[in-house]
């Protein structure tokens, strides 16, 4: 199912991005870049119509959102169901770290089958469910064109479930946008 009117982003840069660090549901801030990649979203999506704002209340992407809803004239609104994926014993974890202590646990990841479960955390196919329901509501009830800010876990689940993508680990850039 394809959801018109809803424009997906990822919020900006933080310095655990730029060390390949899982964040799942870790709290860090925006760095600078991921400041200005906000403002830049803000203005990339001046022209579509947004008329509503959603986020997930993970610190960076409300404080994404935030920063770009001054250039549209809008506060955002949150939803926990937007949250990145609960990565549970690999929070805070160096990507090549993982690869290195357990490299068929972490290609299993990066094949992004919905089956694969976070050791002591969530599977992608639970992520796509709760993802795809929250977008589903937001499109029946939000006043369309609708931007949400959220992760990149977040977008390609929704890629996948809704939009019929397949299961993988496609890159989602930093304060990017992306269409249903």
């Amino acid at each position: 199912m394809s959801i018109d009117g809803v424009l997906l982003a990822r919020h900006g840069e933080t310095d655990d991005n730029v060390a390949r660090r899982f964040q799942g549901h870790r709290d860090p801030p925006l760095n600078e870049r991921g400041r200005e990649q906000a403002r830049a979203l803000g203005e990339a999506v001046r022209g579509e119509g947004v008329r509503e704002l959603w986020s997930s209340p993970l610190q960076r992407a409300h404080e994404t959102a935030r920063i770009a809803g001054r250039a549209l004239g809008l506060e955002p609104r949150t939803d926990a169901r937007l949250m990145e994926v609960d990565v549970g014993d690999w929070a805070g974890r160096l990507y090549e770290e993982l690869a290195d202590d357990d490299p068929d646990l972490f290609a299993e990841w990066r094949s992004g089958s919905p089956d694969f479960r976070f050791p002591g955390g969530e599977s992608l196919a639970e992520q796509g469910e709760r993802v795809a329901e929250v977008l589903r509501e937001i499109a029946a009830r939000a006043d369309l064109p609708v931007l949400v800010v959220c992760h990149g876990g977040v977008i390609r689940e929704a890629h996948r479930v809704l939009g019929g993508a397949p299961a993988g680990m496609a890159v989602v850039g930093n304060g990017t946008v992306h269409r249903l």
